[in-house]
């Protein structure tokens, strides 16, 4: 067995470089192997900051037969392209979000790593923080009673160069596919189910949707939803139940240092709960190598989630394309 998964990265971009890299160097199931970008230069770079003596381009890191694992952070419209390719290699894949730009695009990627045994993880790293783990406990003991909605912001103001590909369609860019999905990750895993309908509305800037609102419907519990390039910063939600609210401060991108804040509202008296500083991406990747690891622990559905979440998606794009309440199918 096993005790670390040879990581090669695909793509070397931002995240790569501040959080994912980082993560999988501190992981102990994991280290870090190959580095792969489009630019030499970059490359070259990144290899001497990381101290990775290997480098090359995606398809040098999918034929070395020594990488178990890839990481692919690339823009989302090649997301499906590499990620069939890594899975015919026999990679496990961590896949930057969204994973596939429709539910047919889900299918495709599930299936050929389903047929090639290999075990694949979209990167909501947020879900893994203890914070949410504290949020999904007060719920489960009633704190505030029957849970009846969420609403959740995540905005700010993008200040990126013209050629990135937030700002290019062609590349599946833009503020659902980008940011959207972080709420509509968050009120699944709050609720522990998936909304049967959506509506979804984005103003757009040129043919770049730059901000937007959603509402979504669950079996007795609904979640609103905005995302904005436009605001200044917001990221939050609130989960109110029958007798209190609960507030989670700074829920989608905490730091690594940087401690995080739950506030329960209840009986007219505010309690604020501290959580200490953890490093979500490391405890991301730690858990999906162990899953790849140790075969006696308990399978989490990784897969099974991103298409639930591939199928809101694509609900709410062909919602706000046709501005009326859409049908989530399976």
């Amino acid at each position: 067995m096993k005790k670390k998964l040879k990581f090669g990265i695909l793509g070397c971009s931002t995240i790569a470089e501040k959080s994912m890299i980082p993560a999988i160097q501190k992981s102990s199931n994991a280290e870090l192997y190959m580095l792969g970008s489009r630019s030499n230069k970059k490359s070259v770079r990144l290899s001497k900051k990381f101290s990775c003596e290997l480098y090359g381009d995606y398809e040098a890191i999918l034929e070395n037969k020594l990488i178990d694992a890839v990481y692919i952070s690339l823009p989302p419209t090649l997301h499906e392209k590499w990620a069939i390719k890594a899975a015919k290699s026999g990679k496990h894949i961590i896949c930057e979000k969204p994973t596939a730009l429709s539910k047919e695009s889900a299918k495709i990627i599930l299936k050929q790593c389903k047929k090639n045994n290999v075990r694949i993880i979209e990167n909501f790293a947020f879900k893994f923080h203890p914070q949410q783990t504290k949020v999904t406990e007060i719920i489960k003991n009633n704190t505030i009673g029957k849970v009846t909605s969420f609403y959740g912001n995540y905005s700010f103001n993008l200040n990126v160069p013209k050629n990135n590909f937030r700002m290019n369609k062609n590349l599946g860019g833009g503020i659902l596919n980008d940011v959207a999905g972080y709420l509509i990750c968050a009120s699944r895993f709050i609720f522990n189910e998936n909304p049967t309908k959506v509506f979804c509305d984005l103003k757009y800037v040129k043919d770049i949707d730059v901000s937007g609102n959603m509402y979504m419907w669950f079996s007795n519990k609904t979640a609103i939803c905005s995302f904005s390039y436009e605001n200044y910063f917001q990221s939050f939600y609130n989960i109110s139940g029958k007798n209190g609210i609960v507030e989670v401060e700074r829920a989608f991108n905490l730091r690594n240092k940087m401690k995080s804040v739950i506030n329960i509202n209840k009986n007219d008296k505010l309690k604020k709960i501290s959580i200490n500083p953890y490093n979500q991406y490391k405890i991301l990747v730690d858990t999906f190598c162990n899953q790849i690891i140790n075969s006696k622990i308990k399978k989490i559905d990784f897969e099974n989630d991103i298409m639930n979440q591939s199928k809101i998606m694509d609900a709410a794009k062909k919602s706000s394309i046709k501005k009326r309440i859409q049908n989530i199918i399976n």
